[in-house]
């Protein structure tokens, strides 16, 4: 009886399944897009932000126990980064954090300015989409939150969650490894910047 009901079920549409997946993956790339676009805003204005000296001090001293006075290496680098960006693949919880963390490290860009004037002749976005480091970051953090926007809209719906698993699973993967090159491109420039004593934005 069970494969006769399966041999009596309507076989779909090679071309509807196409266009299907066709409307999908466009929904995926807008929806990227769009986050990319809330990231870049919510950073903007974080750094639009006015610190105090005394919450730019307190922000530098933490600044420097994270990165251990400096001396953070490209793996230090890439896992902190990590800890940012997975939890944004948490549905509906990830949109937030990644919000959030985009107006925190706005903030934190005013506050380095605060106590490096210099460096406010740099336009805050132009760390995220000139640096190479900067766009593999913000590449990563958006393919995540819009991940996790698409997760509760399907949770919302009651969709059915099984399609989500696999491409999920390849964006953490697509991330984590962005997060690793751009770890070490991060690092190397850094250094670089020190040896040659060259201008690095936010640096």
């Amino acid at each position: 009886m069970f494969f006769g009901l399966i041999k009596s079920a309507p076989i779909p549409n090679p071309q509807i399944l196409f266009l299907v997946k066709d409307n999908m993956s466009k929904i995926r790339i807008i929806t990227f897009f769009v986050f990319m676009g809330l990231f870049a805003a919510t950073y903007q204005i974080g750094s639009m932000f006015q610190v105090s000296e005394e919450e730019a001090n307190t922000f530098m001293s933490e600044f420097e126990k994270l990165t251990n006075n400096g001396m953070i290496d490209a793996i230090g680098i890439f896992l902190h980064n990590s800890s940012v960006s997975l939890p944004m693949f948490i549905p509906g919880f990830g949109v937030v954090w990644g919000l959030f963390s985009a107006w925190s490290t706005g903030f934190a860009f005013s506050a380095i300015v605060s106590v490096s004037p210099e460096l406010a002749k740099i336009p805050p976005l132009a760390i995220l989409f000139l640096s190479p480091f900067g766009i593999m970051e913000l590449t990563a953090y958006s393919i995540a939150t819009s991940r996790s926007f698409m997760l509760i809209r399907a949770i919302s719906k009651k969709t059915n969650l099984i399609p989500f698993i696999k491409p999920t699973a390849i964006e953490i993967g697509i991330v984590i490894g962005l997060l690793l090159a751009g770890g070490y491109l991060e690092d190397f420039m850094i250094k670089l910047a020190h040896e040659k004593s060259i201008g690095l934005p936010g640096l």
